[in-house]
């Protein structure tokens, strides 16, 4: 019985994410099961996103959460994310001419609507939304690239904007 134990612990630390990974951030395993290729059930590990864990501080309410998750489904049907891999079957000037489906016209006109009501998307709530909710990059890369006037933004500062901005997000959705 013990052999089986030690067994399965060493097989869960060869699974576990390294060191390394887990300097980067929160990771944990899946609260889920999900079918893995092969269709058989797994709990993967995955990163806490930064929403998730001002969620779980009760930084922002479970519709603030909502609302940015709303959107952030918006932003991926409307294609908006500039990390996305082009289709290498089709020749390299083809991709620029390819029409919009209904759909990302659609998602692109309500992510634009969101925009205003957050100011524009040069307005820092616009711009912390964009970044960190659609693109997901973390509030701190946020804050080092983006400046008021000039200045460099702090991190509580950082943190302020995108809650005051998914509060403005949760009314523009209605939620």
């Amino acid at each position: 019985m013990r052999a089986g134990r030690r067994r399965t612990a060493r097989r869960d630390d060869m699974l576990a994410p390294t060191a390394e990974r887990r300097a980067r951030g929160l990771v944990e395993r899946s609260p889920r099961a999900i079918a893995d290729e092969a269709g058989r059930p797994a709990r993967p590990y995955r990163a806490v996103d930064v929403l998730t864990s001002m969620l779980r501080k009760a930084t922002i309410s479970p519709a603030m959460h909502q609302a940015a998750e709303d959107f952030r489904a918006l932003f991926a049907t409307a294609h908006l994310d500039p990390l996305c891999v082009p289709d290498l079957r089709r020749p390299r000037d083809a991709a620029k001419d390819l029409p919009l489906t209904q759909a990302q016209a659609e998602a692109r006109k309500k992510i634009w609507h969101a925009l205003e009501a957050l100011g524009g998307a040069t307005a820092p709530a616009g711009s912390c939304v964009w970044h960190v909710v659609g693109c997901e990059w973390t509030i701190r890369d946020w804050a080092l690239l983006q400046g008021l006037n000039g200045r460099k933004i702090r991190l509580e500062t950082a943190s302020g904007i995108l809650v005051g901005a998914l509060s403005a997000l949760q009314a523009h959705f209605g939620l």
